[in-house]
């Protein structure tokens, strides 16, 4: 699933995501970080995540517009810079 940070507390580790398509909210679990590159999490972040058997989001790793496959992402994307050769 793809989704969004809607809250985190670093301190206690709780937080909850919304996904994408339905705009469900789910808490994220006490192990949602463990082997990912995460250390902490930001209001806003793009997520990838999955559910526990509890319903609740683990396994974040790292989303975008392009690997979330956004339709239509590539058609309205800036094109990046060029950086200049020195």
């Amino acid at each position: 699933m793809q989704g969004v940070i809607k809250s985190y507390d670093p301190a206690t580790g709780d937080g909850t995501v919304l996904s994408d398509t339905e705009f469900d909210e789910f808490d994220l679990a006490p192990d949602a970080l463990v082997g990912s590159v995460f250390r902490m999490l930001r209001q806003g972040q793009r997520v990838c995540f999955v559910l526990d058997g509890d319903g609740r989001a683990t396994g974040l790793s790292l989303g975008s517009e392009r690997d979330m496959g956004t339709p239509d992402f590539d058609a309205h994307a800036e094109p990046v810079p060029e950086q200049n050769a020195r």
